[in-house]
């Protein structure tokens, strides 16, 4: 997938054998902005302790901060280090995804690797690679296979992320949560990642980990002492609380890398990537999320043409005429796919439903469903048919049914209820995303797992979860947090609704119109609860009833809206309250606006419009007056790149944009 390979090294290797145990290096981004510091040094009573530091544009986001592990068996790999050599290099390569945000993406960074080695007997030997890029910096650690030790036993992974003041946090404990909005000093163990803190008013972090593939998923805890008796301090008229805090490896506001379990593995290892991101905005820090896909792997897949964004409803009836009612709606409203929910092949939940054959649960269908005919009519009309599996079937029978589904014709798997977390289920999760690539079948993840840039290496992994979603009736402030944080890491797959009684109750329809450009997702799921009015009265399961989906005019934006895109611009964001995103396709842009808490208006200068060329803009908006049951108007008005819109959104609602070249308007 690459389209310019520019890689040169600079600085060449520096070899500094038999270095005294203090030494420091430091390493800068292309820029200069992000700046990263290295230490070996004594610190109390241990010698040869590994220390870290980040700064952006000269202001410290990680402070001093320790490195190291604690092992299941022997001492722990954190003291007694000296470097034996440092190489540097730089890279910079410009590639093109197969879909994404950008239609293309460069990778650029300087690096820096650093071998160590224990002072003393057993001597053994690590590796740390730091990169700097201009969006933020990034480490991991190598164990190369030694004498002294060829398999590794991990407790805990030390790794710490120490801030210099009670920044403002934005906390999570499962991925499917409701954020709050906290002081570092209020975490508790378990705090998902990314996690975005505010150094300043121009000035935004975010932490997590990068190509998890098969080691322990990575939260965050605050480190032990620190965080309460800064509490205490805060709370406190003792001189304490009104001085300096302490070097930040004494005290401070810490949290360190808090594992789901161990991990086993014969060397050589090299962990995950642990980054921190920085930058004047939380909207900068969101166009920056491709830092994630540059830390994992080119693409693997040599042939990727049957590797398809595009959008989705779901068949919630279990039916061969739901089937192909969905089947036509899909093809009346510009959808690419078709996915049948649970059920399909009996109870889920059950471990002797058989996901090879269509054997339709009766608590949430009576059927009949002659799941070939619908696949058979969905390919005559160029619709993908996307089937649900739970993981008890998918952890047994996942090497049969991924053939069987290939020969079915099916285009794609949504992998449901996944176990996640530990290295073990890390592990096979990964694994099932490339058996589906070998059978050429694209995936969805549900439910907890967040993504860590593998989507590079192995695009058939179209979308997953991770994400408290619609399904969950999130208010809006959620929502918008979301976006900001969970959205860092990856695509998300929302869930959208449009006709469920959530909407009106939560939000507006111009918000939902709004979510299909902000929330990116290469497989994205509209009308979730709802089902076309050719198909079957809907009773029992998820979704109760199930709305019928209408005509109403706004629809020709869901119609239009792509799934992947060529350019992305973060308008306006603040974390909780609101959002204005566009996206570029080709020669058009849809622009999102999104809203929580008070009305606003906010000015888009459409600045990123080609000069000297004229626009038609179809604006949606939610307007009460209007006599239908979604209440948006659509409105036409001719544009360019000198106009600024007002975009005016209600305390809880949005606004969706369509802008089309004029001459290639379709009227």
């Amino acid at each position: 997938m690459k389209t310019l390979t520019t890689l040169f090294s600079i600085g060449v290797a520096l070899c500094l054998l038999a270095l005294p145990a203090a030494h420091a290096a430091e390493l800068q981004s292309p820029d200069g902005n992000i700046a990263v510091t290295f230490d070996v040094r004594d610190d109390g009573s241990e010698k040869g302790r590994l220390f870290y530091s980040v700064a952006w544009r000269g202001k410290p986001i990680i402070a001093e901060s320790q490195l190291g592990f604690t092992l299941k068996e022997g001492p722990a790999l954190a003291g007694g280090f000296k470097i034996v050599r440092l190489d540097r290099s730089s890279h910079d390569e410009t590639w093109k995804p197969v879909y994404g945000e950008r239609s293309s993406y460069r990778d650029h960074y300087n690096q820096l690797v650093v071998e160590l080695q224990e002072a003393e007997a057993p001597r053994r030997q690590m590796s740390l690679t730091f990169r700097a890029y201009n969006e933020g910096a990034a480490f991991c650690h190598t164990l190369p296979k030694q004498p002294a030790m060829e398999r590794v036993s991990i407790a805990k992974e030390n790794t710490e992320f120490r801030f210099t003041a009670d920044h403002t946090t934005w906390a999570v404990y499962s991925a499917q949560g409701n954020y709050a909005k906290v002081a570092l000093s209020q975490l508790k163990p378990g705090c998902e990642r990314p996690t975005v803190v505010q150094i300043a008013d121009d000035c935004y972090a975010a932490i997590g980990e990068a190509k998890l593939v098969d080691y322990a998923r990575m939260k965050f805890a605050p480190l032990a002492g620190t965080s309460s008796r800064r509490r205490k301090e805060a709370d406190s008229d003792s001189p304490a609380a009104k001085v300096q805090p302490p070097p930040p490896h004494v005290g401070g506001y810490g949290l360190v890398s808090d594992l789901t379990g161990g991990v086993e593995a014969a060397l050589p290892l090299t962990t995950p990537w642990r980054f921190v991101m920085a930058a004047d905005s939380p909207g900068r820090l969101l166009e920056n999320n491709f830092l994630l896909l540059n830390l994992n792997d080119p693409c693997a897949i040599a042939d990727t043409s049957w590797i398809k964004p595009g959008k989705v409803i779901r068949e919630v009836t279990l039916t061969t005429t739901g089937g192909k009612a969905c089947v036509d709606f899909a093809v009346k409203r510009g959808l690419q796919y078709v996915e049948f929910d649970a059920g399909w092949y009996g109870h889920e939940y059950d471990d002797a439903s058989d996901a090879s054959a269509v054997n339709v649960d009766p608590k949430r269908s009576k059927g009949p469903l002659d799941l070939q005919a619908v696949i058979a009519y969905a390919k005559q009309r160029g619709i993908g048919i996307i089937l649900y599996v739970n993981r008890r079937a998918l952890e047994k029978q996942l090497d049969q049914i991924l053939p069987l589904y290939r020969k079915w014709g099916v285009a794609g798997v949504k992998y449901g209820f996944v176990n996640v977390g530990t290295q073990q289920w890390t592990a096979w999760l990964h694994d099932a995303v490339r058996k589906a690539a070998a059978h050429q079948l694209m995936v969805d993840i549900h439910d907890e797992y967040r993504p860590t840039g593998y989507s590079r290496t192995y695009p058939n992994l179209m979308t997953q979860e991770g994400i408290a979603g619609d399904e969950t009736s999130p208010a809006n402030t959620n929502t918008l947090t979301i976006l900001f944080s969970r959205l860092l890491c990856g695509a998300a797959d929302n869930t959208i609704c449009y006709y469920d009684a959530r909407v009106d109750r939560l939000a507006t329809h111009a918000y939902q119109l709004a979510k299909a450009v902000c929330l990116y997702s290469p497989w994205q799921f509209l009308y979730w609860y709802d089902r076309p009015p050719a198909a079957p009265a809907k009773t029992g399961g998820a979704g109760g009833g199930a709305p019928t989906t209408g005509d109403e005019p706004e629809l020709e934006f869901y119609n239009a809206v792509p799934t992947a895109w060529d350019d992305t611009r973060v308008i306006h964001g603040r974390i909780g309250e609101f959002a204005v995103i566009a996206r570029r396709s080709g020669a058009e842009w849809f622009i999102g606006g999104m809203n929580s808490g008070e009305a606003r208006t906010l000015d888009v200068p459409l600045g990123f419009l080609a000069r000297d060329k004229k626009y038609i803009a179809r604006i949606y908006s939610d307007d009460p007056s209007v006599p239908t049951r979604t209440r948006v108007k659509v409105l036409r008005r001719p544009v360019d790149a000198g106009t600024v819109l007002k975009l005016t959104m209600s305390a809880q609602g949005g606004q969706a944009i369509r802008i089309a070249p004029a001459e290639d308007e379709v009227k």
